[in-house]
């Protein structure tokens, strides 16, 4: 279908593969975590797997594809939840990984290549007492370029946003997919232009991430006898801004009992709140925890757990990772409880959808707000049966993204404006990037995956 061989014969001694069982393992990421992009996905896979190890060799690789018109589609680790790097036509599977390594640190900033590995970017910037002031769940495996592509928030998002948010990604250097490519630095406003745009508008090639001065961090489990304690709880700790925290996650018994690293420490039939929280911020941590009538199971120094892994793997999206290891059949939809009563609305539909599974909520900050995101953890059954928790939950107030598609518009956590389809269409003129993803023209968008009834990003919210 596409002329592979000239491509190749392009791109000289660059690292590539047709192996297939290398194109079958590049060509997935962790979607498999959802049954209805299971289905949606099975069978995509790239016709070559490519991996520049230089920016050079990335813009020869890019410049040959558009010769060609050769579909590129971008990964990183492999992380993503949505199938974003799957290649829905074929192609060139570009694999980031070999352009990797932190370009510098400075006091509030690092600055690393597409393919580094989130926690070496943590560390480099530790190692002169900075933090980075996000990171997702899946840090040890994710690349930057992917976490920026692919990601929403995670860790440390309860202090200082999403990505999304305003100086949240401080710049990008990326490439475009024009027969002479041009190299371009994104900043300010701009770098949102590629935030979650899957790769399908441009290719990542460097990052620049903030910073903030590093903290000695707990990792803390409490236990309460009912969810929605826990949940009253969380959202207190929440506001707390004195309280200095980068976690909190409040899972609904028996998900502490299916999450297998934590069995026999959450007591039987108690939910739990896991936490990361300052030492300084201990005393009025713990006080919180005794007036709200929680029990405090679990107190290690941060990757010093008795659960032999860190904290955050059990939480966000790794959650479900960590409860489908127990039961293959469990999947969820990502609700987001944005109101100025979360517990309430929290509470409203937890009541609504009463037997479905258990809850999990994660709490963090999107602007200037906390809001909680999550769903009851269900045992799938059919597309129509997820349907209908979606628009119970809608009833309730909730508003819900689609965590079962892989296109930026039905995912629907993309604010799509004239700026980036302008953009689309002068990074990427003849489509390769990524196509089927997010195309200037919405009807071009594959439309083979379920269209739950969700919304655009936080379209409503509850009072």
């Amino acid at each position: 279908m596409y002329p592979i061989s000239e491509f190749v014969n392009e791109i000289g001694g660059i690292e590539a593969s047709t192996d297939l069982i290398t194109l079958r393992r590049k060509s997935r990421d962790r979607y498999a975590v959802s049954p209805l992009l299971r289905k949606s996905l099975e069978g995509k896979y790239a016709d070559i797997v490519v991996s520049p190890a230089t920016k050079p060799e990335l813009v020869q690789v890019i410049r040959a594809a558009v010769k060609h018109r050769i579909p590129i589609t971008a990964r990183g680790g492999g992380t993503a939840n949505y199938g974003q790097s799957v290649p829905l036509r074929g192609g060139i599977l570009l694999d980031t990984t070999n352009l990797a390594g932190v370009v510098w640190t400075k006091p509030g900033a690092v600055r690393a290549l597409a393919g580094t590995i989130v926690d070496d970017m943590e560390k480099a910037a530790r190692e002169t007492g900075w933090e980075l002031k996000l990171h997702p769940t899946t840090k040890a495996t994710a690349t930057i370029a992917g976490f920026v592509a692919g990601g929403t928030g995670g860790i440390g998002s309860i202090n200082w946003g999403v990505l999304r948010d305003r100086g949240s990604i401080l710049g990008l250097e990326v490439i475009s997919a024009e027969p002479e490519p041009r190299v371009i630095e994104l900043r300010g406003r701009d770098t949102a232009l590629a935030h979650h745009a899957y790769g399908a508008n441009c290719i990542i090639a460097e990052v620049e991430m903030p910073t903030a001065p590093a903290w000695e961090w707990t990792e803390v489990i409490v236990a309460f006898p009912d969810y929605m304690q826990a949940v009253r709880f969380g959202v207190a700790a929440g506001i707390a801004d004195n309280i200095v925290k980068r976690l909190m996650s409040v899972h609904e018994w028996p998900t502490p009992d299916l999450i297998k690293p934590l069995a026999g420490i959450v007591p039987q039939g108690h939910s739990m709140v896991s936490s990361y929280i300052a030492r300084a911020s201990r005393q009025e941590f713990d006080e919180l925890v005794e007036e709200h009538g929680g029990l405090l199971v679990c107190d290690s120094p941060e990757g010093q757990g008795p659960y032999g892994l860190p904290l955050h793997e059990m939480a966000f999206g790794h959650a479900l990772y960590q409860v489908q290891r127990s039961d293959p059949r469990r999947t969820a939809v990502e609700g987001f409880f944005h109101s100025d009563d979360i517990a309430g609305l929290v509470e409203r539909v937890h009541r609504r959808l009463a037997g479905v599974g258990p809850m999990r909520m994660e709490l963090r900050r999107w602007g200037d707000r906390l809001v909680g995101s999550g769903s009851p953890y269900i045992a799938f059954e059919s597309e129509e049966q997820m349907a209908e928790i979606v628009r119970l939950m809608q009833a309730e107030g909730a508003s819900v993204a689609n965590s079962h598609t892989s296109t930026v518009r039905s995912v629907g956590k993309k604010d799509i404006s004239d700026r980036d389809l302008a953009f689309k269409r002068e990074m990427d003129p003849f489509g390769i990037l990524n196509p089927g993803r997010f195309e200037a023209d919405s009807a071009a968008d594959d439309d083979s995956a379920p269209h739950l009834p969700t919304d655009s990003w936080l379209a409503r919210r509850a009072g």
